[in-house]
């Protein structure tokens, strides 16, 4: 009977391995919960010192600072005009062009950045008409010149705008504003608006579709801008313009639908874009990563996208998205994982074709994840999982190689990521051709050479195609870099680690949130009536609601 008994007692490797088990994921659990104490603690120093009252040097400080701030235009052409040069002068591409108001003969000077206007029409609109009014036009003029006779009687601008802060003035002329300074007046008046060289609307390169709008976003925050308003006459349409970094000011737009945005979701986003404290804002992943919920997670919690019709369509499902100037990249937020993995031609299709190439999408995702793991569990721990002949014809052609399974493994991987980038950091003409032509001969000589298994050139290959099929590209350099944690799992634990891997990441993935909405939803909390735009896409005519997940003022989406 005893021996019966320890018969049903696992080996000590089996032991050790459900040990592992269970250590691992509490490790990692701990370390987690370490770190987000270490980083709170970190913030709350550093708000109570930023809490400190100054010292009297710093208060004098302050003051001396705010005095400046607050200089204002005297009217006296001489001392407005010398205070622009003293502060911004030095810049070789700050020019003044100083000339005289003919018909009430006072100077007045033209202060621009060179390339940051339209010179011919503020030749035309401004110079032309103040230096030559009084031999075109007899009708009777007041004796002096006024801020409201220009504005209502001289320039047929439609931009016109009053400045009485020299500080101000400074940072509206190197934002590329046109200021107009005149002898007597305590205002000065930026004319026009800035208009440099901007790149033409192209297609998005980053999300090509074969069926589908062929217009992108540009650099130009006031384009992209209107290029939301040209997808359809919407009254509800809103955008909030704010202004972001404290050394380097750029203009970041919120924009929403009024009667579908959940409130509370409106006001946490403007909350986190008015905390943002950073000198420049290059770009908008500068934005994406400083309002993430969790910036330890290696998934992307705010989703970017060049294209204004994905906005439109996120806009209206009560999603806000983020415009920031000098990218093209808009930000959509919240964002779940399933939205990752969806194209906008699944929409341009009929339900039957576009349900079919999102399934794929799917599979090549968990194939681009779990590939090479669960090739080496198959190979180190489980060979006796695979039909007998397939095992056999494997066995054949891994003989002669040196490296174990994992070793082989990591080397075809990280040849393929390296020829990868390769491909995207060089020119165009030759990039594709490269990463293909490397490709190739890399793996070729691999094989001639014994390096590695012609099976296992098949696995890895199979494995870069479908990372392909993710249409948006951070979630695909994702997943890429967690195939590397999978192949350690599986090359330590087998098929135990595989599933240990796939589950932690499960684990996690059920835990984020994005702005308040579950990562994995509808899955966790299951919404029912959010699975006809998972897997498979409904008909149009039967998705007459709008995501349950996002709690929008309207609920339908047509009433």
């Amino acid at each position: 009977m005893w021996s019966k008994i320890i018969s049903y007692i696992p080996s000590w490797s089996t032991l050790f391995q459900a040990g592992l088990a269970l250590i691992i994921p509490l490790g990692i659990y701990y370390i987690n919960t370490s770190i987000y104490s270490f980083v709170g603690s970190k913030g709350a120093q550093s708000k109570h010192s930023s809490d400190r009252p100054l010292s009297d040097e710093q208060n004098e400080g302050h003051a001396d600072q705010q005095h400046a701030l607050s200089s204002k235009i005297t009217g006296n052409f001489d001392s407005d005009l010398k205070s622009i040069q003293e502060a911004i002068g030095e810049n070789s591409d700050v020019h003044f062009r100083e000339f005289m108001v003919k018909k009430f003969h006072v100077r007045s000077v033209l202060v621009f950045i060179e390339g940051m206007q339209d010179e011919k029409l503020i030749s035309k609109q401004v110079l032309e008409i103040l230096m030559f009014r009084d031999q075109q036009d007899q009708e009777e003029q007041p004796e002096s010149i006024s801020n409201s006779f220009i504005k209502e009687s001289l320039m047929p601008l439609t931009q016109i705008s009053e400045v009485t802060s020299m500080e101000e003035l400074y940072e509206f002329i190197l934002l590329g504003h046109t200021a107009l300074l005149i002898e007597g007046m305590k205002e000065a008046l930026l004319v026009g608006s800035p208009n440099g060289a901007i790149r033409s609307v192209n297609e998005p390169t980053s999300e090509a579709l074969l069926r589908g709008p062929r217009i992108g976003f540009t650099e130009v925050l006031s384009e992209n801008t209107s290029m939301l308003r040209r997808q359809g006459l919407n009254k509800s349409l809103e955008m909030k313009k704010f202004q972001v970094g404290s050394r380097i000011k750029k203009d970041l737009v919120v924009a929403y639908i009024k009667d579908i945005v959940n409130p509370d979701l409106l006001e946490e986003v403007n909350r986190r874009i008015s905390k943002i404290d950073m000198d420049f804002l290059a770009e908008s992943g500068y934005v994406e990563q400083l309002i993430e919920d969790n910036y330890l997670s290696p998934f992307q919690q705010v989703h970017n996208t060049e294209r204004p019709d994905r906005v439109i369509n996120a806009l209206l499902e009560g999603r806000i998205a983020i415009l920031l100037d000098g990218t093209p990249f808009a930000l959509i937020v919240p964002v779940t994982f399933s939205m990752l993995l969806q194209s906008p031609e699944d929409y341009y299709e009929r339900w039957i074709p576009g349900s079919l190439l999102r399934l794929l999408r799917f599979f090549g995702a968990f194939i681009a994840l779990m590939g090479p793991a669960l090739y080496i569990s198959f190979i180190s721990f489980h060979p006796g999982l695979i039909p007998t002949k397939l095992v056999i014809s494997i066995i054949q052609t891994r003989q002669g190689v040196p490296f174990p399974s994992v070793i082989e493994v990591m080397i075809q991987e990280i040849s393929i990521e390296i020829l990868r980038e390769a491909g995207i950091r060089l020119p165009k003409p030759i990039g594709p051709a490269m990463g293909i032509v490397g490709g190739l001969v890399i793996g070729d000589a691999a094989v001639n050479a014994g390096i590695v298994s012609p099976f296992l050139v098949i696995v890895v290959a199979v494995t870069a195609i479908s990372s392909f099929s993710i249409p948006t590209y951070s979630a695909g350099i994702t997943l890429r870099l967690l195939r590397f944690v999978g192949m350690l799992f599986a090359a330590i634990l087998g098929m135990l680690g595989t599933i240990l891997f796939f589950l932690l990441i499960c684990i996690h993935l059920t835990k984020l949130k994005s702005f308040g909405v579950p990562y994995v939803t509808p899955f966790s909390p299951m919404r029912l009536s959010d699975l006809k735009d998972l897997y498979i896409r409904a008909p149009i005519s039967l998705m007459k609601r709008r995501p349950v997940m996002m709690k929008t003022q309207q609920k339908r989406r047509r009433p």
